[in-house]
C-alpha cells in the first residue's frame, strides 16, 4: 500500500490509535499535528497522499480552515469529528470531502474511508484530465448519436447531459438526483451507452421493490437446493451485470442492514450466492434517489460510507419547472409518439395549450406531462389538441401544531447554527460566546444541558 497519511489531531489518545491502525493495514503515518499551523508544516515537508482532518483542533483555526487549503491544493481528506449533527454536516460538505468520520471510530470504517476516499480522489483526478483534454464542455458528436428519448434544449439539461457524456467513458461511479419522475434512469442508459461497457449488460435494480426475505437471492443469487423452495439455481443481479453496468434505482430506500450488504459488494467486488462459492465481479455502478441522501445521513437513515462510495461524480435531473423551454418540444416529442400507438391523426398542440403547459409547476415531472399528453391525445378529436384540463394546484395542508418546535429546540438549533457559522469555536475573539452575547461558561452550561456539550467539548 504504501500511502502516506497525515493524521490531524488535538487528543493524543485518539490519534494514537488512528496511528495504530493505519501502521496495521500498511499506511505511511506522518508525525502528529494537533493544530493547523503544524499541519501545514508537515504537509509542506511529508507531501501525504492522504490527510485527516479533526474539526476542532488547537489554536483560532479549525479543521475547516485547514480543509479550505488541502483543497486549494488537491489534496484529499477526510474529516474526523466527534458530531454528525446538520449544521456541521453542511458546513463540512461546502469544503468538498472524501469521507466524514464520527467518534469513536471502529477499525474497519477508518480503512473503509480511506479507501473510498483514494478511489474517490483518483477518479476525480482522471476527470480532470479528461476534461482538460477535451477543451469544451459541449458534447462530443459520438456521445449526440446516443441520447435517444432524451428531450431537451435548456441550459440546465444540456449540462447534465454534458455531464453525462463526460462521465461515461470512465468507470467512475456516478450519483443521479432528481424528484421522481425526471428522468434520471434515461440518464444512467445514456451514460451506459457512451461507455466502454456498452456492448455488455445494463441491469436495473429498483432497491425499493427488493422483497427483504429474497433480497440476497434477487442481488446476488443461489445454488439449487440451498434452501427450501431453491428447485434451480439462480443469477444473481449483480452477476448478471457482469463486465456491464448495474443501475440502483431508488437507493435512497435501501434498509440499513441491506445497505451494509450492498456496501461490501461495491467495496470488495465480490458477490456471494447462497449455498455456493464467492465470486469476483466487474461492473459499473450508477445509482440514483429522489431523497437528499445528506440529510437521511444525519438522520442516520443512510451510512454515511455508502454514500461517499456512491456520491464520486453526482449528476442532478432539473425539474421541468426549472426547464420550461423544453416543455413544448417534450409535448411534441409525446404527441408524435401517442398518436402513432393510438393510430390517430393527432399532428401537434395549440399555442394555447403551449402556454398552459409552460404555465403549470408540473410536479409530477416528465411522467406527469407525459401521462397528460397521452390522455390529451386519446381525448383529441381533431389533427390538433385545442384543450386540456390540467390538476389544479394542491391545497396546501395547515400546519401540525404538534411540528412546531418547542423553546429548547429552538435555543438548540440558534447555537448549533451560531457554532457552526464560527466553525465551533466557542470562546474568544469571533467565538460562539461572543456573537450570542453571553459568558462562555454560561454557553458551556446551557450546550451541556441541551445535550451537546460533549460533542463541542
Amino acid at each position: 500500500m504504501n500511502r502516506k497519511v497525515v493524521i490531524v489531531e488535538d487528543q493524543f489518545i485518539e490519534a494514537n490509535n488512528l496511528r495504530k491502525v493505519l501502521h496495521r493495514a500498511g499506511y505511511i503515518v506522518c508525525p502528529i499535528a494537533t493544530s493547523v499551523p503544524l499541519a501545514l508544516e508537515i504537509i509542506a515537508a511529508e507531501a501525504p497522499d492522504l490527510v485527516m482532518v479533526d474539526i476542532c483542533l488547537k489554536g483560532d483555526r479549525t479543521g475547516v480552515d485547514l480543509a479550505m487549503i488541502l483543497k486549494e491544493k488537491n489534496i484529499a481528506f477526510v474529516y474526523l469529528s466527534a458530531n454528525s449533527d446538520q449544521y456541521v454536516f453542511n458546513a463540512a460538505k461546502l469544503t468538498g470531502p472524501y469521507g466524514f468520520l464520527v467518534k469513536p471510530f471502529r477499525e474497519k470504517d477508518v480503512l473503509a474511508t480511506l479507501e473510498i476516499a483514494w478511489y474517490h480522489h483518483q477518479q476525480n483526478q482522471e476527470l480532470i484530465i479528461r476534461n482538460k483534454n477535451l477543451g469544451s464542455p459541449d458534447l462530443l458528436p459520438a456521445s449526440r448519436s446516443h441520447l435517444k428519448d432524451i428531450i431537451g434544449n435548456s441550459e440546465q439539461m444540456l449540462k447534465t447531459i454534458c455531464n453525462a457524456g463526460l462521465v461515461g467513458p470512465t468507470d467512475t461511479a456516478v450519483l443521479i438526483l432528481g424528484e421522481s419522475g425526471t428522468g434520471k434512469e434515461l440518464i444512467a442508459q445514456y451514460i451506459h451507452r457512451v461507455s466502454l461497457r456498452q456492448k455488455e449488460a445494463f441491469t436495473v435494480v429498483n432497491c425499493a421493490a427488493l422483497p427483504a426475505n429474497l433480497v440476497e437471492s434477487e442481488l446476488f443469487g443461489h445454488e439449487k437446493g440451498s434452501f427450501t423452495g431453491a428447485i434451480g439455481k439462480r443469477i444473481g443481479k449483480f452477476e448478471q451485470a457482469n463486465n456491464g453496468t448495474i443501475f440502483l434505482d431508488e437507493i435512497g430506500e435501501l434498509p440499513l442492514d441491506l445497505q451494509v450488504k450492498f456496501l461490501r459488494v461495491l467495496q470488495e467486488m465480490e458477490v456471494e450466492p447462497i449455498g455456493g462459492k464467492p465470486k469476483k465481479i466487474n461492473v459499473r455502478v450508477i445509482a440514483a434517489t429522489n431523497r437528499n441522501l445528506e440529510e437521511e445521513v444525519v438522520a442516520g437513515r443512510f451510512r454515511i460510507d455508502l454514500y461517499y462510495r456512491l456520491n464520486v461524480f453526482p449528476i442532478g435531473m432539473p425539474p421541468l419547472r426549472e426547464r420550461i423551454p423544453d416543455i413544448p418540444l417534450l409535448a411534441e416529442h409525446f404527441v408524435k409518439y401517442y398518436a402513432a400507438r393510438q393510430k390517430k391523426e393527432v399532428t401537434g398542440i395549440s399555442n394555447d395549450v403551449k402556454r398552459s403547459l409552460m404555465n403549470y409547476s408540473w410536479p409530477g415531472n416528465v411522467r406527469e406531462l407525459e401521462n397528460c399528453i397521452a390522455r390529451a391525445v386519446l381525448l383529441a378529436s381533431g389533427p390538433q389538441i385545442t384543450s386540456m384540463t390540467l390538476p389544479a394546484p394542491a391545497a396546501k395542508e395547515p400546519q401540525d401544531p404538534a411540528a412546531i418546535k418547542t423553546i429548547t429546540e429552538n435555543e438548540r438549533d440558534h447555537i448549533l447554527m451560531t457554532l457552526a457559522r464560527c466553525n465551533w469555536k466557542i470562546y474568544g475573539r469571533g467565538g460562539a460566546a461572543e456573537i450570542l452575547d453571553i459568558n462562555g461558561s454560561t454557553l458551556k452550561s446551557r450546550m451541556n444541558k441541551l445535550g451537546i456539550g460533549k460533542k463541542f467539548a
